[in-house]
C-alpha cells in the first residue's frame, strides 16, 4: 500500500471494522434474545456470515498492505479456488484431463502474469480469444466426442467466470488517473465494499420487508423489496465514498448503481447454474457463505464492467 492511499484506506477499514463490531453485537443480542440454544436458523446464519466477514476483511487488509504483488497473488489464489469449485460441478471426461491441467497450471497463472506486468492488450483477449479457440483442440485430439460440446462450453464458462472476470479486480491497480497516483488500491476497496454492501443490505431488506420473489425457481430469498432496498442503500453508500475514487459524488452514485445491478445479475446467474447442477452452495470452505464463488458471484460480474468503464471514461492509459 502506498503512502498516498494509506490514510483513506485506513479510514475505510476502520469504518468497516466499526460496522462489523456493531453487526457482531447485534447478532449476539439476537441470539441471546431469540434463541440462546442456537435453534434459530436465520440468526445463526447471520452470525456465521458476520464471522466469515471478519476473516475476509482481515485477508483483504493484509493483501492491501502487501502492495500490488500481494493483491495480484491473493486474487490469483481466489481464482484457483473458484475454478476448482466450478469445475467440480461440470461434465468431464478422461479426454479433458490435459485441458483441465492447462486451465489450472498454465492459463490461470499466465493471465495473472499478464495482469502483473500490465499487458492490457493481451490479458484483455487472452482467455476469450486464444484460450476459447485453442483449449477445445486439446480435448478434441483425444478423440472422445461424447458430450463434447457440453464439456467444452462448461469449461469455457468456468474460465471466463473464475479467471478472466476475477482478474479484472487486481488489474485496477495499473490504471492511471490525473491526481490519483498511488491510490488505485482504493478502487478495489470501493468496488468490493459497495458490491458486498449491496449483497448484505439485500439480505437485510429481504428478510425484513421481502414479500415478492424475483425468481422462485432460482432463489427462495431474492425478493424485489430486498433487491431495490439493497441496491438503493449501496448506491447511497457508494455516493458517500466518492472520495475513494476519481469520480464526483454523482458519478460515484451512477457507478455504484451499475456495479450493484451487475452484482445482482451475477448472483442470479450463478444461482441458476447451481440449481441446474442440483446444489445449494458452490462449496463449504467459508462458514455461512458456502464456497468462494458464493461470496464472489456479485464481484465476478461487476469487476470487468467496473474496470472497463473506469478505464474508458477516467483513465489516461
Amino acid at each position: 500500500m502506498t503512502s498516498a492511499a494509506a490514510p483513506a484506506l485506513t479510514l475505510l477499514l476502520l469504518g468497516v471494522g466499526a460496522l462489523l463490531i456493531l453487526a457482531t453485537a447485534i447478532g449476539q443480542v439476537l441470539r441471546e434474545t431469540l434463541a440462546p440454544d442456537g435453534s434459530n436458523p436465520v440468526v445463526e446464519n447471520l452470525n456465521a456470515r458476520i464471522a466469515a466477514w471478519w476473516a475476509m476483511v482481515a485477508l483483504l487488509a493484509i493483501a492491501f498492505l502487501a502492495g500490488r504483488i500481494g493483491v495480484v497473488v491473493l486474487f490469483g489464489i481466489l481464482s484457483f479456488s473458484a475454478l476448482r469449485e466450478f469445475l467440480t460441478l461440470t461434465t468431464k471426461s478422461v479426454a479433458d484431463h490435459w485441458s483441465l491441467a492447462a486451465a489450472f497450471f498454465v492459463i490461470l497463472p499466465f493471465q495473472y502474469f499478464l495482469v502483473g506486468i500490465d499487458w492490457y492488450g493481451f490479458y484483455a483477449i487472452f482467455v476469450p480469444v486464444y484460450v476459447f479457440l485453442l483449449l477445445p483442440v486439446i480435448s478434441a485430439l483425444r478423440g472422445r466426442p461424447d458430450r463434447y460440446l457440453d464439456r467444452v462450453a462448461e469449461t469455457q464458462w468456468a474460465l471466463m467466470i473464475c479467471i478472466y472476470c476475477i482478474s479484472h479486480v487486481p488489474a485496477l491497480l495499473y490504471l492511471q488517473f490525473p491526481g490519483f497516483d498511488g491510490r488505485n488500491v482504493l478502487l478495489i476497496a470501493y468496488l468490493i465494499f459497495v458490491v458486498q454492501f449491496s449483497d448484505v443490505m439485500q439480505y437485510v431488506w429481504g428478510k425484513t420487508l421481502g414479500r415478492h420473489l424475483i425468481a422462485p425457481a432460482l432463489s427462495p430469498s431474492k425478493t424485489w423489496e430486498g433487491a431495490i432496498g439493497g441496491i438503493a442503500s449501496a448506491v447511497l453508500a457508494g455516493a458517500g465514498l466518492w472520495w475513494l475514487t476519481p469520480f464526483t459524488p454523482l458519478q460515484s452514485a451512477a457507478m455504484s448503481l451499475v456495479i450493484c445491478l451487475m452484482g445482482f445479475f451475477g448472483g442470479l446467474v450463478m444461482s441458476a447454474i447451481k440449481r441446474d447442477k442440483g446444489v445449494k452452495d458452490w462449496g463449504h470452505l467459508i462458514a455461512g457463505h458456502g464456497g468462494f464463488i458464493d461470496r464472489l458471484d456479485s464481484v465476478i460480474f461487476a469487476a470487468p464492467i467496473f474496470f472497463h468503464l473506469t478505464r474508458y471514461f477516467w483513465s489516461t492509459t
